[in-house]
């Protein structure tokens, strides 16, 4: 058997090969090649099997490698899992990720958003470089990948990785059972990327952990414990109880642990874990190194559908095809030509791939600097740069030090490792990192083209600052020459962007100067910037006014306003503030004055001041760490059974199954015979009549089987839950940009794409056209009701208090951003006009009503069923009925199965998401901070149709107090009807955006009375039993318990202190702290939306089959209600299996949603294994000595019924809007968050440093699960209060519709410590167990963060004697940041002229 660990003791290839030669011959075989048949036929009638431990892989013999070096051009051959493929049709446009999964059928790759920002289709690429003797593992993401470009290489998906039919691998065991999963949809991929890093490094340190996962996105778990897996490979210990007690590191002081607690810190137990063995692994196939050592670089060629794809072999051959065909680009990781073509910008009929040509991978020192070849990926790049600064002197190494810093942060490790040096260069886009420094750096361009060869230096490309035709179209870029830097020269490189890592640039810049020898006189200067125009653009006649001049405060202030005034940019239509990359370009270059002020000092002490001691901080950039963390939770009794689980940190149950990508979500479904494919066409228009649809042109694309409009739809067309309806597709009108007017019907998804784009929507624009909420209020259009709260007196209360504020604030929507996109596969069963329909819904029930309706037929013909949804946060619900129905639709007219799978960008369009808020106030209080009197109006965007909006603001007004008593209270809430596409549920529903508004009047009374922020949260904190606004009975007595714990656990006052001596001793970053209390009312306002059923099934071998209403999404409600059945019924969990959520087991289900899943569906499961237990309470009785499966045996036996039903009616909750009072809820969750951020105020970037959070969640089902809730929720909260930003265009057009506009939390994002604490002796009368549900609460501690940057900043304009109120949106993102901090560059930049900067840089 040849391992890896064997292999890495072989010298030659030779050995290799004589061993491959022996196993061949052995009776273990390996598996037939897989060939694949031609396009539009299935590839392969059999899944291939995952590779069996041991990681032996059988190679064919020498014979099949001699024969392959005269196969025709027309034949792709690479590796998948050990096995070898042979594809005769290769499709230049297909990308691996759809061959994995529809030709292949390995469905654990996932498709996330089909643009690489996501990580969700991470593999791991492996090739052999002949020259180098070497393999190179590296991580891709299989969305950008053109099947074209993998001849000779091997594919590892996370089913070669390890499975549960043959052997789990040590990373997929670790992610599962250290809880780093939750709706397990971006697993696979989290799994490939640490995989690929383990694979290259066996101990990797905690910092290229960080780096490995920087291209994975996380919805749900807040990624603290998919890094608490990651640690456990790390070579260095990352905490945590390192102390001899075996407490935190976090812990300050001993009285965190209350000693007669009985408190747990464990979530997972490492001696469970099985030893990581590299020499398990897959070898690389000998075949294809004998591929890459013997076969001739030939041109191979493939032909697709519509395009032609060519690789050539050797430069020459290049140089010839570019003659030919000079609009040909050339594509190396397709990380910038894909997302153009797939985005239909553009199409390109010949695409030329010269990876596989040497002379554009060379890597060479020379005298005078390295030269790099072309096709170099920016990893390696990376990797050249480190080792050349590692060996040359320092002096020589600033331009490799300053290209290295770029590439850290360009991407992630999946971008950096196919995209190429020459790519990024000759793609020209503004906003590439690395085009300004290398631009300023004089680095040079080697250039070829037939007969001829120049060099040419890269700043001559951004001459015009728009990307000139230096270059002709028949040249190509050979090599880049990245020259030393030199004594006397200063190199750096900035940049800013929406996120730390993995975001591309607001603004980026590269700035060199060099001086005259000994002096601070320049003598050369050169200044670049990215994103400021359409390509970098060079500040060059400031650079030539500054030559002789001093480096000093009079040279920092003509610079700056040269260079605003030579760079003056027109403002973007994608939402992008011009001041803001302004202020960012004079930012940059004041920072570049300071660093090269402090070199300068530090070679000439004596003549050279230096900067202030204050100032040096702002020279480090924020770095990604891993981060510290505890989980406190209570203890079971020692009484509890050892079989109970209840109260257990238990693994999700499937979480195995996510790790290893055998979940199945919607699209991973196997294919129906003659299945189609949907792609919908969305309207252009927010508001206009429609003319015409021409669909000419489409029905003449191939594989159109036809086109699907509201005329096709049998029944409902339009749901009227309100006055306005709910409408499937677009009639005679549409209402907004992304409402769906018709659907095309194909025999592949790509078909069905390329001929929606062809249909052609004749449009007749109406007025008015409302957009923003402003506008709303101005024409008067709100969905109706409006509601109303009111108690006490509040005009009288106005009338005595001392202080009135009166303010405004906005509050951005938000993306729910689900990685599973809307997936609806519609079968109908032929007969009886049944039809099943497999869709990813939080809401079973509606689905089937709706199908049922627009297809009218009775609800007993429609089968709706949910395995688990790749995530949801409340986007699931109606919106997933109307596009189930488009589907269903489609379906019942062709008579074929229909698969609906969105793309990214069409689910972001079409879906809407979280409410935008407006909030209008007047607020009295008295001078000891007391809160007499609010008047509140809220205004929330409700979109085009109703949807919850009305449901979304009746619970703002009910959850708007937070955790405060307000004595006289009156509010409004308006759900404004606009030309968006309609918003909808979203975790926390309306509190997350009322309570925000509360706790930002609440520090504005801070800034009013000159008293802490967390004075007036105390003194207006609900103290004791006492009601609400609306007069429903509270006990705040955990909240109490949760703020004075937080409190202490967080060392708030000791930490106060050191924040403030923080920010005395640095000028221009500046920490700030905050802790925010939370009172979470649970309840859905009405009983019938609570009620829930179970169905219990006993079999006669003893096994128990569950299931329930509830809707497995990430929170673990199988794993709970298998918990709860296994109490119930005294058995192992392992005797319980749940199958599927179905509307033919259990009928009329409630949404799974408001947090309710557990407690509702826990109950009726509970209730179901009572009814069963009692009946064979009888039989137990005879004989308590036998076994489950005795007593099960005699019951089947004796005829007693082993399938009951559970059921629970629902909790008592009731409002009365006219009167204004009522027990909308059953029970309060609280909690309390601290955190301390640090921030620049150069940039407005910023870092959380620390988070505390206590919660009350009353007696934990499960603490692993539960924490994962509150921290999944917190960091989503982060995301809306900090960098979530949807933009639109004037028309109303989404603008940010993937993750590279749309930037979510990611792993750079999270606190660097991360405590978690459930509050002890908490129980909950009302709910399974004494629990509380827990979904949705946590988010809105998330706005901790948004405080303590309020802090920061604060500290900041106080410093500077900035002393007036000043008002801060969400999300406050770092431009809003900058744009507090105010200063002189910020001044510079409103008033384009003015005094000298001033800032005391002589200290």
């Amino acid at each position: 058997m040849i391992t890896a660990g064997f292999y890495n003791d072989l010298k030659s290839l030779s050995e290799i090969l004589l061993l491959a030669e022996h196993q061949h011959r052995s009776p273990r075989r390996s598996p037939e090649p897989l060939v694949a048949a031609p396009s539009g036929l299935r590839a392969a009638k059999r899944r291939p099997r995952p590779a069996a431990a041991p990681r032996a892989l059988s190679p064919p013999c020498g014979c099949c490698c001699r024969a392959m070096a005269l196969q025709g051009p027309g034949q792709l051959i690479f590796y998948v899992n050990g096995r070898k493929i042979v594809e005769k049709n290769a499709d230049p446009e297909q990308m691996l990720l759809s061959y994995l999964r529809k030709r292949l059928r390995l469905t654990g790759t996932k498709y996330g958003c089909g643009e690489g920002g996501c990580g969700a289709c991470t593999v791991m690429i492996s090739t052999y470089e002949p020259t180098l003797k070497k393999i190179r593992h590296y991580s891709a993401n299989a969305c950008l990948l053109p099947i074209c470009s993998l001849y000779g290489v091997a594919v590892t998906t996370v089913e070669g990785v390890g499975s549960t039919k043959t052997r789990i691998h040590p990373v997929q065991e670790r992610l599962a059972k250290c809880h780093g999963s939750q709706c397990g949809f971006c697993t696979p991929g989290m799994v490939m990327s640490i995989y690929t890093l383990l694979r290259n490094h066996t101990e990797p340190s905690s910092e290229q952990m960080v780096a490995a996962l920087a291209g994975n996105l996380c919805r749900c778990t807040g990624y603290r414990p998919i890094l608490d897996a990651c640690k456990t490979f790390c070579k260095e210990p990352v905490c945590c109880q390192r102390k001899g007690n075996g407490k935190c590191c976090l812990d300050q002081e001993d009285y965190l642990f209350d000693e007669e607690e009985k408190v747990s810190t464990r979530l997972f137990s490492t001696d469970e874990f099985q030893p990581l063995d590299p020499t398990q692994e897959l070898i690389f196939p000998p075949e294809l190194m004998r591929m890459a050592e013997n076969q001739p670089k030939r041109t191979l060629t493939f032909h697709g559908e519509r395009m032609t794809w060519i690789s050539p072999g050797s430069l020459d051959e290049l140089l010839d095809l570019k003659a030919a065909h000079p609009k040909a680009p050339l594509v190396i990781g397709n990380t910038s030509v894909g997302p153009e073509m797939k985005s239909g910008s553009v199409f390109h009929p010949i695409v030329i791939a010269p990876a596989r040509i040497p002379d554009l991978h060379v890597v060479k020192s020379t005298d005078d600097g390295l030269t790099l070849g072309a096709a170099c990926s920016l990893s390696l790049v990376k990797d050249a740069l480190a080792n050349a600064i590692s060996e040359f002197p320092e002096e020589k190494t600033k331009v490799f030090c300053a290209v290295l810093q770029q590439l850290r942060t360009l991407g992630g490790e999946q971008i950096r490792n196919v995209a190429s040096l020459g790519g990024n260069i000759m793609s020209r886009k503004s906003t590439s990192d690395l085009n300004p420094i290398l631009a300023a750096s004089n680095c040079m361009l080697n250039l070829a083209s037939r007969g001829r060869k120049r060099q040419i230096p890269l700043s001559d490309i951004f001459a015009d600052g728009v990307g000139n035709n230096t270059i002709t179209p028949e040249e190509i870029l050979v090599s880049v020459h990245i020259p030393h830097s030199r004594k006397g020269e200063h190199v750096s490189a900035f940049r800013q962007a929406p996120r730390r890592e993995n975001a591309l640039s607001i603004i980026n810049a590269g700035m060199r100067v060099l001086f005259e020898e000994g002096t601070d006189i320049i003598k050369d200067l050169s200044i670049f910037y990215g994103g400021a125009v359409s390509a970098t653009v060079c500040a060059k006649q400031t650079c030539q006014t500054l030559i002789r001049r001093h480096w000093n405060e009079q040279m920092l202030d003509e610079a700056c306003r040269l260079v605003l005034k030579e760079l003056a940019f027109p403002g973007s239509d994608s939402g992008e503030k011009v001041d803001y990359k302004k202020t960012l370009m004079v930012s940059f270059f004041y920072r570049f004055f300071l660093e090269v002020l402090q070199s300068l000092k530090t070679k000439d002490s004596g003549h050279c001041p230096g900067i202030p001691t204050e100032y040096r901080s702002v020279l480090q950039d924020f770095k990604t760490k891993m981060p510290q963390s505890i989980q406190i939770f209570q203890d079971t009794e020692p009484s509890q059974s050892p079989q109970d689980p209840v109260g257990r940190p238990i693994m999700h149950l499937s979480g195995i199954k996510h790790a290893t990508g055998e979940a199945v979500y919607v699209d991973d479904l196997p294919s129906v015979d003659g299945e189609l494919f949907l792609a919908v066409v969305t309207s252009s228009r927010a508001h206009a009549k429609i003319i015409s649809i021409d669909t000419s042109e489409a029905v003449k694309e191939p594989g159109v089987f036809d086109i699907i409009t509201a005329y096709d739809v049998p029944a409902t067309n339009e749901f009227y839950y309100s006055d306005d309806p709910e409408i499937i597709f677009a009639k005679n009108k549409v209402i907004c940009v992304g409402q769906i007017v018709c659907a095309v019907v194909a025999d592949s998804n790509v078909h069905a794409k390329q001929a929606a784009v062809k249909v052609k929507i004749e449009y007749e624009v109406l007025e008015p056209v409302i957009l923003t909420i402003e506008e709303a209020i101005e024409h008067n259009s709100f969905f109706e009701p409006k509601r109303k709260l009111e108690q006490g007196n509040v005009d009288q209360a106005f009338e005595t208090v001392e202080n009135v504020i009166e303010g405004e604030i906005c509050i951005g929507g938000q993306e729910h951003f689900y990685l599973e996109t809307q997936s609806v596969l519609a079968v109908p069963r032929g007969e009886d006009k049944e039809m099943d329909v497999y869709v990813s819904t939080q809401h079973p029930a509606i689905i089937q009503e709706m199908v049922a309706a627009s297809l009218g037929v009775p609800s007993n013909r429609i089968m709706c069923h949910v395995k688990r949804v790749g995530g949801a946060f409340g986007g699931k619900l109606l919106k997933a009925g109307l596009l189930a129905s488009v589907a269903a639709v489609a379906a019942n007219k062709t008579s074929r199965a229909v698969r609906l799978i969105l793309s990214r960008e069409d689910d972001m369009l079409i879906t809407g998401g979280r409410h935008p808020f407006v909030c209008k106030y007047k607020v009295g209080f008295m001078s000891d901070g007391r809160i007499r009197a609010v008047d509140a109006k809220y205004y929330i965007n409700g979109g085009c149709t109703p949807d919850e909006s009305v449901l979304v603001g009746e619970l703002s007004l009910l959850k708007m107090d937070n955790a405060y008593k307000i004595p006289n209270l009156r509010c409004w809430a308006y759900a404004c009807k606009t030309n968006l596409p309609s918003n909808t549920a979203f975790r926390g529903f309306g509190f997350p955006q009322s309570a925000l508004v509360t706790e930002t009047w609440i520090t504005e009374i801070a800034d009013k009375t000159g008293l802490p922020p967390e004075k007036i949260r105390e003194i207006n904190m609900y103290k004791e039993n006492e009601q609400t606004h609306f007069k429903q009975q509270l006990d705040p007595q955990n909240l109490i318990r949760c703020w004075n714990e937080c409190m202490e656990k967080s060392a708030y006052y000791t930490r106060k202190t050191a924040v403030n001596e923080f920010n005395k001793q640095n000028y221009w970053k500046k920490r700030g702290i905050a802790i925010v209390p939370m009172k979470f009312p649970f309840g859905l306002g009405m009983r019938y939306l609570s009620q829930a059923a179970a169905l219990v099934h006993i079999y006669t071998d003893g096994s128990v089959l569950l299931t329930h209403g509830g809707i497995e999404m990430g929170q673990g409600i199988h794993t709970k209600m298998i918990q709860v059945a296994s109490r119930e019924l005294n058995i192992p969990m392992s005797h319980i299996h749940f199958c599927e959520t179905s509307t033919t087991t259990v009928p009329n289900a409630c949404a799974s949603a408001g947090s309710a899943g557990t407690d509702v569906n826990g109950m009726a499961v509970k209730d179901a294994c009572q009814t069963l237990l009692k009946r064979l309470q009888p039989i137990i009785s005879k004989n308590p000595k036998g076994t489950w499966n005795d007593w099960i045996k005699e019951a089947f036996e004796q005829s007693v019924s082993l399938s009951a039903t559970g059921y629970f009616r629902g909790y008592n909750e009731n409002m009365d809007w006219e009167k204004g009072e009522g027990q909308p809820f059953t029970y309060f969750l609280y909690g309390a968050a601290c955190s301390e951020v640090e921030i620049n105020c150069l940039t407005g970037d910023h870092k959380t440093l620390r988070t505390d959070i206590v919660m009350d969640i009353g007696c934990s089902i499960n603490p692993a699960v539960d924490i994962g809730q509150i921290e999944g929720a917190f960091v989503q909260g982060i995301g809306l209060y900090t960098m979530e930003e949807l933009k639109y265009s004037a028309d109303g057009a989404l603008y940010t519709r993937g993750p590279d506009q749309y930037k979510i939390p990611a792993v750079c994002d999270i606190p660097e410590q991360f405590s978690v604490s459930l509050l002890s002796s908490s129980e909950n009368p009302y709910a399974i167990y004494a629990s509380k549900g827990i979904g949705e609460a946590g988010f809105f501690l998330g706005c901790s963060v948004f405080f303590a940057l309020r802090d920061a900043i604060t500290g900041v304009r106080s410093e500077r004697g900035l002393k007036k109120t000043f008002a801060l949106n969400s999300p406050l993102t770092a431009e809003q940041i900058r744009a507090g901090c105010t200063d002189d560059f910020t001044e510079m930049v409103i008033e384009r002229c003015g005094g000298r900067i001033c800032l005391n840089i002589s200290g």
